[in-house]
């Protein structure tokens, strides 16, 4: 049988965190919003008149909650696809076992018939490989869009309170930013407003 999947905990958020925002958003920073005071208020002003920010991919991917969760339960629907196909392929691998065994005492049309029928299993057993595949595959693609659209929605918020003109995303697997001054990494303060976005609609989904 096929080896399926694409390894979920490898995928990067990379691009997911770059954002341009246009410097017209530079007088939003007068006025921010509750999620923005909490993630931003033990914080001191260092990147206070920046215009050129940067988000640590690396860290954010370690830290953001809402991102190891989907990558959590991603991994579980791979892991439980490839525990029943493997299962459904042992059991079929039996069946040829068996049927090797007795050939010799079957007649030829019986073991045209158990060929036909071993040969129909088997094909399904590659569709289901197939299906399973293209199913993790959508909702590996539906989980992460809506991680990208989480934290793009936050970046352009955050961006227009603060007057960043750029938004750049670092990470050692694509160091498209070579060097940067630590004083314009807002990765931290960005993992916590984040994160505490992400409680907070958990909080609200329990109720």
């Amino acid at each position: 049988m096929n080896k399926l999947y694409k390894t979920v905990s490898n995928v990067s958020l990379g691009l997911v965190v770059t954002l341009a925002v246009a410097s017209c958003n530079q007088n939003a920073n007068t006025g921010t919003t509750a999620a923005s005071n909490d993630s931003s208020a033990t914080v001191a002003n260092v990147n206070e008149g920046e215009k050129i920010v940067y988000i640590n991919a690396d860290t954010l991917s370690e830290k953001y909650e809402y991102y190891k969760d989907i990558r959590t339960k991603l991994e579980a629907k791979v892991k439980k696809a490839q525990s029943d196909l493997q299962s459904k392929g042992q059991a079929f691998q039996r069946e040829v076992a068996e049927y090797q065994q007795k050939a010799a005492g079957m007649s030829a049309s019986e073991r045209q018939a158990t060929e036909e029928r071993l040969a129909r299993k088997q094909d399904e057993l590659g569709r289901l490989d197939q299906n399973a595949s293209a199913s993790i595959a959508q909702d590996e693609s539906t989980e992460f869009n809506n991680v990208y659209n989480t934290i793009s929605e936050y970046l352009k918020k955050h961006a227009e309170e603060k007057g960043y003109e750029l938004v750049l995303t670092y990470s050692v697997s694509n160091p498209t930013v070579l060097y940067a001054e630590k004083k314009k990494d807002i990765t931290s303060e960005v993992v916590t407003a984040l994160n505490k976005e992400y409680q907070d609609k958990k909080a609200k989904e329990k109720k």
